[in-house]
């Protein structure tokens, strides 16, 4: 609870500097209402009071000599905290402010109004104060919002809070959520609402686009769009302008979902053909119903926006928003943030390791190491599921860093135990265009005291491909380091030919979903078979996994596989219970006294 008021309070602070009212001079806009309230309650003290952190400071004051207060025992703190009014008709009866500075100075009555921003956020209050106790009407305390309210009309008129994007030309975000306010007030509750949010190019589409055209060419784009809309929606009807690239439109009244949206469609239809005739774009809609009188304006934004992304994959670009899409959107969004206290954690994230077999003397020469994640709320999390979160994300490079430590970490365990292994990590794209990462791979292994035989780096074609000339840079920097290298699930990039040639591999790994079923898949054998062929032609050993039958097994073994894996022999093992594995040394143990182990146990994020 105190973690979530200090970031209320923090949301707050940050609103009110953004507004840059502190310390500015006065106002004759702000005064003219500050004195209608001494006026209107015939008191002798009013003030626009804003609440910073440690003070209040009068924007604005009538019968006050000084510009500012501490913060503490201050009523107008109190409003800014609760974002209520505050009414204290004798502040000597009152146990907690009979002892405060105002008390002390001879106040005896306050009431305050709260000045709230449309975001929420209470920046302070419009507050009267008396000498003498007194009585408040309800007249009164009405006539104090609506002063408040004026107050913060004047702040948002005179620090560009502004209704019309200059651009475009039309309302803002602002005037969408005042409007979506009226229409809350001014329509009957429960009746139905549509809103659809137009979205004019991809994420990846904008990117590419400002930055292999002029500047100009965003601008050109939101006012082809507008024009255009303005046009098809015709007069009477407004369009917002809510974001950077983003316009959003409200069905007339009495309008249904199943009418609305043929209509949606056939719009889009056009704004395809005119977006890709002008512009590099791809538009999509999103269109979400609500409950007047029971929905807020930035939730009812949202899940627009949310429709709109996942209309950019459907045939008519057009989406309806889906609770059960926009739930699970939402949990990929909290199992991303929540997995930065996972990295920090000591408890949540291991890895676990699943043996590898030689198919010639059927035994285990080695493991997979895979990565798992315990959650203390969600239970435990299938990498199937929060890999690719991190991988579309700013955290894989942390997360690289976490499996090659904790790999080499357990490593090292197993050797000073007399088990000498090989430990293969998976890396991600961006490890292989971060610069100095080989450098950092060096720098585990010295401090582990290991040596570059030991480690081997997994690597996915579509890796390479991302960034083909950066990303051969850094393999041939590992390969110069002694460290193995092995290009993982073969067969599901786009370059294999290519990049086996030149790639400094020692090992290819053919992919489970070539390998599932085979034993019933004449055309899938005949694949795999040839995969095999060309990897061994160049010098590679081929891994198979997904092993789960002897039928498969004894297909792989006659096409001349060296390595399986799969549950056919064992499911992933903890690190005690893979050492206790039966792993017998093999021809390619590592030359380290007292071995029970063989030397190539894989640890892998399965990226």
């Amino acid at each position: 609870m105190t973690s979530t008021c200090q970031q209320n309070e923090a949301r707050r602070l940050d609103a009110l500097h953004k507004l840059n009212l502190l310390d500015t001079p006065p106002s004759e806009a702000f005064d003219r209402i500050t004195r209608t309230a001494a006026n209107l309650f015939q008191l002798p003290i009013a003030a626009v009071s804003l609440t910073d952190s440690d003070r209040q400071w009068f924007k604005s004051r009538v019968g006050v000599g000084h510009d500012s207060i501490p913060r503490m025992r201050a009523p107008c703190g109190q409003v800014a905290d609760s974002s209520e009014v505050l009414v204290l008709p004798d502040l000597r009866e009152d146990d907690y402010y009979r002892d405060s500075l105002l008390a002390a100075s001879g106040i005896r009555y306050y009431a305050g109004a709260p000045l709230i921003t449309t975001d929420g956020h209470c920046l302070g209050a419009i507050c009267v104060l008396g000498t003498e106790p007194r009585a408040t009407t309800e007249q009164e305390l009405a006539a104090l919002r609506d002063l408040a309210g004026m107050v913060m009309a004047q702040i948002e008129l005179q620090h560009a809070l502004g209704r019309i994007d200059a651009i475009s030309g039309l309302p803002n975000r602002h005037q969408f959520i005042e409007d979506f306010q009226d229409l809350q007030l001014d329509t009957a509750a429960g009746e139905q609402g549509l809103a659809v949010l137009i979205n004019l190019a991809t994420p990846e589409q904008l990117v590419h686009a400002t930055r292999a055209m002029q500047s100009s060419y965003l601008d050109e784009l939101v006012t082809d769009a507008a024009r255009w809309l303005r046009n098809t929606i015709g007069p009477g009807r407004r369009i917002y302008h809510v974001a950077t690239a983003q316009f959003m439109l409200m069905s007339p009244p009495g309008a249904t979902l199943e009418g609305w949206l043929p209509l949606v469609e056939t719009k889009m239809r056009e704004a395809l053909a005119v977006a890709r005739s002008c512009h590099v774009a791809t538009p999509s809609a999103g269109v979400v119903a609500f409950e007047i009188g029971h929905t807020d304006s930035l939730a009812v934004l949202r899940k627009a926006q949310s429709a709109a992304h996942d209309a950019i994959d459907s045939p008519t670009h057009v989406a309806v928003y889906s609770q059960q899409e926009d739930a699970m959107y939402q949990r990929r969004f909290r199992l991303l943030n929540d997995f930065v206290t996972a990295l920090k954690s000591h408890d949540q994230l291991r890895l676990v390791y699943q043996p590898r077999i030689d198919v010639a003397s059927n035994r285990c020469i080695g493991a997979e190491a895979l990565l798992r994640w315990n959650h203390p709320e969600l239970g435990v999390i299938g990498p199937a599921e929060f890999i690719p979160v991190i991988e579309r994300s700013g955290l894989a490079q942390a997360v690289t860093a976490w499996v090659l430590e904790t790999a080499l970490r357990q490593q090292w365990e197993w050797r000073a135990a007399g088990l000498a292994v090989q430990v293969s990590v998976n890396v991600s794209p961006v490890n292989l265009i971060e610069p100095g990462f080989a450098g950092s791979v060096a720098d585990a292994l010295a401090r582990h005291r290991l040596p570059a035989n030991c480690l081997e780096l997994e690597i996915t074609e579509s890796a390479i491909m991302e960034q083909p000339a950066k990303a051969h840079a850094t393999l041939a920097a590992i390969a110069a380091l002694g460290v193995g290298l092995a290009i993982d699930d073969f067969g599901t990039g786009y370059s294999s030919l290519a990049y086996l040639q030149k790639m400094p591999a020692d090992v290819v790994k053919i992919d489970q979903s070539f390998v599932r079923e085979l034993e019933n898949d004449v055309r899938r054998q005949a694949l795999v078979r040839a995969m095999i062929t060309l990897s061994q032609d160049l010098g590679h050993r081929v891994v198979a996994e997904g092993v789960e039958n002897s039928a498969v097994l004894d297909f792989l073994r006659r096409a001349g596989c060296e390595e399986v894996q799969g549950y056919l022999f064992a499911a992933p093992l903890e690190a005690q219970a893979f050492a206790n594995y039966s792993c017998p040394i093999s021809t390619r143990a590592l030359r380290v006294p007292k071995l029970t182990l063989s030397p190539r146990t894989t640890a892998v994020l399965p990226l």
